[in-house]
Formats: structure tokens, C-alpha cells, sequence
């Protein structure tokens, strides 16, 4: 199968003249307007994009323009109804439809159409969820099979390829949103739990490259549309100090080079989730326990995801992996896994900050070129293969550990480290008789 996303680096698809097939001759009065890149208008109406789309003989799209206008389009049109459109003008084209066809001509076309819809089966495959959609690619494969009986072995193969896929996914977290929700601190307090992982896995190294298999395995399950359309077990206070001043100490700088090492990997989603847990308040305020850790080291990460300046060390930093992972000699070297929640919101301002259509009613293709290009880098980085070997001890556990309610964080913050204002005194009352039950 001709897969598409393994060719989608930054350069494929924004670099001039990348775009190289003429796109059809404005309709109605249309003024494409200048090119933003050769054969890509940066403005035109969505039938003029469509008719760019449709393969012929003579020309096929550059692969660029299918994602990008495959990834743009559900925004104006559903994918059924795009698919539909396009075979439809395959037929009409070609002339599919008329008792003798033009042999030669379909042998010219007929490669060319099986690898369009094998891009697109293979790029957004949950666009072919429906029976319908099946329908389309049964009946416009059907009509050129003729002529070839190849096509007809291709297409079998291409609804298995698709079937497979299908069903991988359907294995997966149902969206980008996930379903993760925090227990309560009943169930099981957070000591047990670092006694657990400590036990299990001593070295943050493993640790952070255990992460990084957890993350790539979460990365394979969002598809790109995704980006477009989603605009504990033990009784209470049986021993609930999270252990001494020492040991919690040496769980914080455990987890100190756990995030360096996600750095160091390219893990900035691990790194960023590890920062962020050590910075709540249940855990900063812990102000003993933090006296007794070496501190230097977890300064300089929280330095590289600083927030100031629209995270800008955080994005120095992502775009130095980037470049590592496009001039990669191994495989180490070619992981990027983004801060997942500024990916989002960059896309979302991108999506926000820039019209879908222009004022003459043309789709403003120029920002989905720019959308497809931020996407693009995605899915080439969620294909990387993890390198390092995999431990089913440490990622069951890291699966099944449970996440905690900032309630029952606070309520073993108190516990540890007393209250030491008035605020958190009633703060700490309150917790005991709301989540243990106690006066």
C-alpha cells in the first residue's frame, strides 16, 4: 500500500514548488488568486479544490496537497460526501459509465485512482467507517476492473489493509480527549503507591524511557482529523504520611531525573506531565520535604517549559529535536513527542486566528497549507518505533496506576507536612469529614 504520512516532513510540504501540478481553471468569475506555492491556489472555491483532488490520466496530486486538503475539507464538506463527489467525477471524467471503455486510457488512470484512495484509506481511515463509503470505492473499482484484473486484487487488498486498521484503532482511547478520572484518595494512598513504583522500577532512566513507550503507544491511536474536528486499595489513614521527610525526598529527585531523561529523549509530554505534578500546590507546599532536595537540577527543567513568552524555550527546544529527528542516524534519535496540550491550543488559535473563507467565498487554503504543515509533523512523529525495550512490569503498572482527586492530594499533603495556617487547618478538617469520614 502507498502510505502517505512517512513522507510528510516539514520540508515535503511547505518547501516552493513542492506543488507542482496545474489545478484547474477558475469557474464563475473565480480569481484563484497569486499561488502560495506552485499548483496550490492559496484561496479558490471547494469545488475547485475538489476537482484538484480527482486523479486523471495525465496528472495525479502531489501528495502534499491530498493531506492537506483531505485534513482541511471536513470543515466544509463530510468525508462521505467528498468521497462521493470524487468518484463520481472519476467516472465522468473517464467515462466509466458508458458500455465500451477506452482500455488503454483506464489502464493509464486506473493505477492512479487505487493509489488515491490507498492514501486516503491509509491516512484517515476513520472516514471509511461507514458501509457506504465501502459502496463508493466497491462500485468506482468495480467499473474500471475490466480492464485490469489487477485493480480488483489491489482493491481486496487495500479493504484489508483498512479493515485492520480499523480495528487497531478501535482498540485505542476513543479520542484526543482520553478518559482518565481521578480517584478518590480513599482507594488507596499516594505512599503505597510510590513504594510500588520504587520497587518496581529504581532507575529514572528506565522509568522515563517506559514513559516514552506509553506515549508513542497513545500517539498511534489519534488520527489527524482528530486535530480538525475535536474544534486506591487500602482503608484510610492506616498509613497515609507519605513515609519520612528522606523518602519523599528521594521519590521527588527520583522523578527530578525521570524528567531530565524524558528531556533528554525528546519525551516533552512526559517531561511537561512530571513538571506539572511536582508544581501543585499538594506538592510545593511540602516545604521540609523540599529543603532536603537537590533542586538545581529540576530549576533548569522548569526553565526549558516555562510558560513566559508563549512557551518560547519550551519551542527552541522542540524545534532542536525536530531537526535531530529529521538528520536522525538511529532510531533513539528520531523521537519528538510535543507537549500535547500546546499542541492543541496552537492548532485551536491557528483554526481561530484565521478565516475559513474569505470575503469572495473562496476557502482560504493558504491557512489549512499552514494547518496541514503543523499536523504533518505530528503524524510523522507518532510513527517513530520506540527504540528502547519494553518492561511489562513498569508499563502495566504506569497503565493501571490510579490518578488522584487534588482533594485527596491535599488530604496526604496534611498529612505528611501539617497545616500551617488557618486556611488550611479548616481546609484539612473539611477533607477529613468529607473524604474519611471523620469529625
Amino acid at each position: 500500500m502507498v502510505g502517505m504520512p512517512r513522507t510528510l516532513s516539514t520540508s515535503n510540504m511547505v518547501t516552493p514548488g513542492s506543488l507542482g501540478p496545474p489545478h484547474p481553471e477558475p469557474t464563475d468569475g473565480e480569481q484563484a488568486g497569486q499561488p502560495l506555492l506552485d499548483g496550490a491556489p492559496s484561496s479558490a472555491s471547494l469545488d475547485t479544490l475538489i476537482e484538484q483532488l480527482v486523479p486523471k490520466a495525465d496528472y495525479y496530486p502531489e501528495k502534499a496537497y491530498i493531506f492537506t486538503f483531505l485534513l482541511s475539507s471536513r470543515l466544509f464538506i463530510e468525508p462521505q460526501e467528498l468521497l462521493a463527489r470524487v468518484c463520481h467525477l472519476c467516472i465522468e471524467q473517464q467515462q466509466l459509465d458508458k458500455p465500451v471503455l477506452d482500455k488503454a486510457q483506464v489502464r493509464k488512470f486506473g493505477p492512479k485512482l487505487l493509489q488515491l484512495l490507498a492514501e486516503w484509506t491509509e491516512t484517515f481511515p476513520r472516514d471509511f467507517q461507514e458501509e457506504s463509503t465501502i459502496s463508493h470505492l466497491k462500485d468506482v473499482v468495480g467499473r474500471i476492473a475490466p480492464c485490469d484484473e489487477a485493480y480488483r486484487k489491489r482493491m481486496h487488498q487495500l479493504l484489508q489493509a483498512l479493515h485492520q486498521k480499523l480495528a487497531a484503532l478501535g482498540q485505542g482511547p476513543e479520542s484526543l480527549l482520553g478518559t482518565d478520572k481521578p480517584i478518590s484518595y480513599r482507594n488507596k494512598p499516594p505512599a503505597s503507591i510510590h513504594r510500588e513504583l520504587l520497587s518496581i522500577c529504581s532507575d529514572p532512566y528506565t522509568l522515563a524511557q517506559q514513559l516514552t513507550h506509553i506515549e508513542l503507544e497513545r500517539l498511534q491511536h489519534i488520527g489527524p482529523e482528530e486535530f480538525v474536528q475535536a474544534f486506591v486499595n487500602k482503608d484510610p489513614l492506616a498509613s497515609t504520611k507519605l513515609s519520612k521527610k528522606k523518602q519523599r525526598a528521594q521519590v521527588i529527585e527520583f522523578f527530578i531525573d525521570v524528567a531530565r531523561e524524558c528531556f533528554n529523549i525528546g519525551n516533552f509530554n512526559s517531561l511537561m506531565a512530571i513538571i506539572s505534578g511536582m508544581n501543585m500546590s499538594p506538592v510545593s507546599r511540602l516545604k521540609k520535604t523540599w529543603a532536603k532536595v537537590k533542586t538545581a537540577k529540576f530549576f533548569i527543567l522548569e526553565h526549558q517549559m516555562d510558560p513566559t513568552g508563549n512557551f518560547c524555550n519550551y519551542r527552541t527546544a522542540l524545534r532542536g529535536a525536530a531537526h535531530r529527528s529529521l538528520t536522525a542516524h538511529s532510531s533513539r534519535e528520531k523521537i519528538v513527542i510535543p507537549f500535547f496540550s500546546l499542541l492543541i491550543k496552537d492548532i485551536y488559535f491557528l483554526n481561530e486566528g484565521c478565516a475559513n473563507r474569505l470575503p469572495n467565498g473562496h476557502i482560504n487554503f493558504e491557512k489549512f497549507l499552514e494547518l496541514a504543515k503543523q499536523v504533518g509533523e505530528f503524524i510523522t512523529w507518532k510513527q517513530v518505533e520506540c527504540p528502547f525495550e519494553q518492561d511489562p512490569s513498569i508499563t502495566h503498572y504506569l497503565h493501571t496506576a490510579p490518578i488522584f482527586s487534588e482533594d485527596g492530594l491535599y488530604l496526604a499533603s496534611y498529612e505528611s507536612e501539617s497545616p500551617e495556617n488557618q486556611t488550611e487547618k479548616e481546609r484539612w478538617k473539611s477533607l477529613r469529614s468529607s473524604i474519611l469520614g471523620k469529625t
